[in-house]
């Protein structure tokens, strides 16, 4: 009995120490991944965010004599400056003379002719746990290039700042697009090397045969001293308009409101802290003016009545409630004085065509939450196969 409790005592303190260290992502773990690439010719998938500390992961890997053939972007750029669902023109990097491809918008994967001069193919974005950010999409579309051509992936793992829980319903296949290709929740709580063996693992990538998705070279260099539990910040903001973690919390709520008739916030300082449109009659007002990122936001100029839910970090926390706030989807629809067209379609963000409806017809949010099951319950279980961390529960 005495060893037990040793035991438990020392695998307690243990674990109480790792967590006060500070989180270390994949890409900064440079020792377990620079010998993969020696000698290689090197792909990269990465963006604004793909940092070691100050230093870009291309300038550092140059640095040490990798040989970097070509630079692979997803939405908005290398730089991450380009607005939401801007098409990003393929370029030679000003700076080193790569050639970056863009594989967002007509072209989304890697072809052969791509691939050519590639060994090696590294993914290293930061990513934010939301089913509709294109990122996770971005990625299976590498996945699947990698598998095609024969050539092994690397993927430097990054926290999920939105890990800390799961929730929303699981996206219906009939409606799958680039803003949401598989049967996840809206927060599916992974970070992108425990997404990419899920997808591997569930042999949902879209190759043929489906079992020739386990043929995947795929090393994933994942973060040290994270756990589901540990509430992360990334350094650089992941795209133009998350600026703040503040705006990341809220991202996955407010996000599904740009499949309807309301601003977001785009073009202003706080995107996705606030939602409103013109013809709502509330205290509440912002205006959303051009900016970088969002050159000409929805009612640019116009003043826009609504919701503020900024605050400090912790008040927006206890807000979400490790749950996806549909209630401000609703609280919108229901001050909307167009119903008929508060649901444009316009954009696909994996919910209007089952949670419109509901909406429409007047379910609570309580039974809105009741008909996520049993799926959300069955992705949860699948979900933690895959897990290379801790979990928040």
């Amino acid at each position: 009995m005495k060893k037990i409790l040793l035991f438990i005592i020392i695998v307690g303190a243990s674990l109480a120490f790792a967590l006060s260290l500070p989180i270390q992502p994949g890409a900064e773990r440079t020792a377990l991944y620079l010998p993969l690439l020696k000698g290689k010719k090197v792909g990269l998938f990465i963006n604004q965010s793909s940092m070691i500390g100050k230093t870009p992961l291309v300038d550092y890997l140059l640095k040490r004599g990798i040989n970097v053939t070509k630079i692979f972007v997803p939405e908005h750029g290398f730089r991450g400056t380009a607005d939401d669902g801007d098409r990003i023109a393929n370029t030679i990097d000003a700076k080193t003379g790569i050639p970056i491809i863009s594989l967002y918008g007509k072209k989304v994967k890697p072809t052969a002719d791509d691939l050519k001069n590639v060994d090696v193919l590294v993914f290293d974005i930061q990513d934010v746990g939301v089913r509709f950010y294109t990122f996770i999409s971005s990625l299976q579309r590498l996945m699947e290039a990698a598998v095609e051509n024969n050539k092994p992936l690397i993927i430097l793992d990054r926290p999920n700042p939105n890990g800390f829980y799961v929730d929303g319903p699981v996206l219906d296949l009939k409606y799958k697009s680039f803003t949401g290709l598989q049967p996840i929740p809206v927060v599916h709580g992974m970070t992108v090397g425990e997404y990419a063996k899920m997808l591997v693992g569930e042999e949902w990538l879209d190759v043929s045969p489906k079992s020739k998705a386990k043929d995947l070279q795929l090393t994933v260099i994942s973060n040290a001293n994270y756990t589901h539990k540990r509430l992360y910040v990334p350094p650089v903001r992941p795209s133009p308009n998350l600026p703040s973690i503040e705006s990341i919390y809220w991202y996955p709520a407010i996000g599904m409101l740009e499949g309807t008739m309301m601003s977001v916030g785009r073009g202003t300082d706080k995107p996705f802290q606030q939602f409103g449109h013109p013809l709502i009659k509330t205290p509440f007002s912002f205006i959303p003016v051009s900016r970088q990122g969002a050159r000409h936001p929805l009612y640019e100029n116009q003043v826009c009545h609504g919701w503020n839910l900024s605050g400090t970090t912790q008040s927006i926390l206890k807000m979400i409630d490790g749950k996806l706030q549909i209630k401000y989807l609703i609280q919108a629809y229901q001050s909307y004085p167009d119903k008929k067209h508060f649901f444009p379609g316009a954009k696909d963000y994996g919910y209007p065509k089952t949670l419109a409806t509901q909406i429409r017809a007047g379910m609570s949010e309580q039974e809105i939450r009741a008909s996520w099951e049993p799926r959300l319950s069955e992705f949860k279980k699948i979900r933690k196969k895959y897990l290379l961390y801790p979990d928040f529960e």
